[in-house]
């Protein structure tokens, strides 16, 4: 069973823009836009706290993570390409 405590937290549209002093149609205007990320239950309108820390990282907080792990894989990746990249060129016949 999931405690209360584990789910997280959501707003309304109102309560988000109390929360970054905004109006509530420029909410209305970032979730339209997909600057917020917000799911509709029922007639109304969630947006979880996640979604509200782009104000802080410029990103949605999901791609925010994504991006991190990618800067840490990217190092990785370039010595992959490299490796790839040599042995077509040492495999190559017309090389």
């Amino acid at each position: 069973m999931i405690g209360t405590n584990t789910l997280p937290q959501t707003y309304t549209p109102d309560e988000v823009a109390q929360i970054l002093k905004l109006s509530t149609n420029t909410v209305y205007g970032l979730i339209d836009k997909g600057a917020i990320i917000a799911k509709r239950i029922g007639k109304t309108l969630r947006i979880p706290k996640s979604s509200i820390l782009f104000v802080f990282t410029g990103l949605d907080q999901d791609l925010y993570n994504a991006q991190t792990e990618d800067q840490k894989n990217l190092q990785k990746v370039k010595k992959t390409l490299e490796n790839v990249r040599k042995n077509v060129w040492t495999q190559s016949p017309s090389f």
